[in-house]
């Protein structure tokens, strides 16, 4: 059987990129915790977005200190909206579609090193690929959707692109003419071929501890200054995902967004008109799940 060709079998993974660099909220609580409506946190909004992307899993990258009050909020699962939806179920309880949730942890050797958004977004597309490739050749990502806290915008709209996510074209967000291909936190998907050439940019544009320059051993011996080691602790997306062929791919203009990646920009998201859009879903979508543990009940 055909992997590519038999649609039943294609699995989204939802990428939630949250390790980064430090926001200049300075507040307790992380950057991705802050509330963009009545109990309505930035983070629980880009959960949301993948589930009306139709992602079949969602993984959340961030450091493990911050990994307890995300999961508080989310918990292992989240609901989809289509089934929830289907009231004229006759089981409506049994048909719902449970969409798991995991929190994956930068690599040690990576924190503080190259933990961007942008490499936060590789490593969990890494991480879903290296554990469904363990479980089956059935459950390994055929595409990744990238849904980013720090952009703010409707997602219901979403559902009705779901065929065209969930396919070869390709799928991403604009908005003014822009994308994430120049910086701004907006929803894409990408496959495994585009993941290899963006690992392999990010790579070879980040420098390390040493300079290339080697010594008569050829060994390298000088070390960068403390500003230019380590750089990609600093790119942007638009360093990163700048080589995407978006133009092959659908697009959707969507006409409100904001970036709240700033005091400033979260402050003019605040005042505007385009917050009232903004509201917590429903219980039956948004709300704390676990799964039972094996042999107890519910």
């Amino acid at each position: 059987m055909d992997l590519e060709k038999n649609k039943n079998y294609f699995h989204l993974a939802g990428i939630i990129p949250v390790a980064g660099r430090k926001l200049d909220f300075n507040l307790p609580w992380h950057d991705c915790c802050m509330p963009i409506a009545a109990n309505y946190l930035a983070i629980e909004r880009a959960a949301v977005e993948c589930a009306y992307a139709g992602c079949e899993t969602i993984w959340i990258v961030c450091h493990d200190d911050m990994q307890p009050l995300i999961r508080h909020r989310l918990g292992d699962y989240i609901n989809d909206p289509v089934w929830v939806s289907r009231i004229k179920d006759q089981r409506p309880s049994e048909s719902k579609k449970q969409i798991p949730i995991f929190y994956v942890p930068i690599h040690p050797k990576d924190r503080d090193r190259r933990d961007c958004l942008s490499w936060s977004v590789l490593y969990g597309a890494q991480s879903s690929y290296n554990v469904g490739v363990q479980i089956s050749k059935w459950v390994v990502p055929d595409r990744y959707y990238v849904a980013f806290p720090y952009g703010v915008y409707p997602v219901e709209f979403l559902r009705e692109h779901r065929a065209t996510i969930s396919s070869k074209k390709g799928f991403y967000l604009s908005h003014d003419n822009k994308t994430v291909k120049t910086g701004e936190y907006l929803g894409f998907t990408f496959n495994s071929e585009e993941f290899l050439v963006l690992r392999k940019r990010l790579r070879s544009k980040a420098t390390g501890l040493y300079t290339p320059e080697l010594n008569k051993k050829g060994l390298p011996d000088k070390k960068y200054s403390a500003e230019q080691r380590y750089s990609a602790r600093f790119f942007t997306l638009d360093e990163v995902f700048e080589p995407l062929a978006i133009a092959a791919k659908h697009s959707v203009e969507i006409p409100c967004y904001h970036d709240i990646s700033s005091w400033e920009g979260y402050c003019r998201y605040i005042a505007s008109k385009g917050k009232e859009q903004i509201r917590r879903p429903s219980k039956g979508i948004l709300s704390y799940h676990e799964f039972n543990k094996i042999g107890q009940k519910e």
